[in-house]
């Protein structure tokens, strides 16, 4: 008699056995959850190597239990995403504090990034795109949202998280989410809609 497939343990139950000194458990959840964490990181931060880091500073937390994890409060996926992005933001702090004060220098408004863009529902996913022979000008083009921007646009567009998952991670309400979101969407096609002549141009 075949016996059926185990089913596989859930989060919770594999940090219980973490906290219980089981190694396997660890490795388990590495290989569950690292992938769309490095992703996401990748995305924002434009760098393997700043991704990898943060990866690694993501689940040496988990492991460590230096990150507290309340499953009460969500989903593990969420907490890692939130914790990755903390930890982003952490990392471009010197680099954003010196842009704030150029902007500032020049007169402009560093949170209205976007303020005279047109809100759209109707981009191209991000996904597909990134799937084509784009996806390096789109991740270029991802590059100069602004960082709150590019949270949005990644975690809904690439992980496909819900509004209320993304105002969780980004300790945001659901408004401002659906307007970074939709702001983002149009400062994203408007920076493709400038990289695509170039590089129409250079392929003729």
């Amino acid at each position: 008699m075949t016996m059926p497939p185990a089913t596989p343990a859930t989060d919770t139950e594999l940090l219980r056995q973490l906290r219980d000194g089981e190694g396997a458990a660890f490795q388990t959840l590495y290989q569950r959850h690292q992938a769309p964490v490095y992703r996401f990181a990748l995305l924002r931060t434009g760098s393997g190597d700043t991704a990898a880091d943060i990866v690694q500073e993501v689940f040496m937390g988990l492991l460590t239990g230096s990150f507290h994890y309340d499953p009460l409060r969500g989903l593990l996926q969420n907490f890692l995403f939130g914790v990755a992005r903390k930890l982003i933001l952490k990392h471009e702090q010197p680099r954003l504090r010196l842009a704030s004060l150029s902007e500032a220098k020049a007169g402009a408004d560093p949170d209205d990034e976007s303020a005279q863009e047109l809100a759209s529902d109707e981009a191209e996913p991000l996904a597909r795109l990134l799937e084509n022979e784009t996806a390096e000008l789109v991740r270029r083009a991802l590059a100069q949202l602004a960082p709150h921007y590019r949270d949005a646009v990644i975690l809904y567009e690439l992980h496909d998280l819900s509004y209320l998952d993304i105002a969780d991670i980004c300790q945001v309400d659901i408004g401002t989410v659906r307007s970074r979101l939709s702001r983002g969407r149009a400062a994203l096609a408007r920076r493709l809609a400038a990289h695509r002549p170039a590089a129409l141009h250079a392929s003729t």
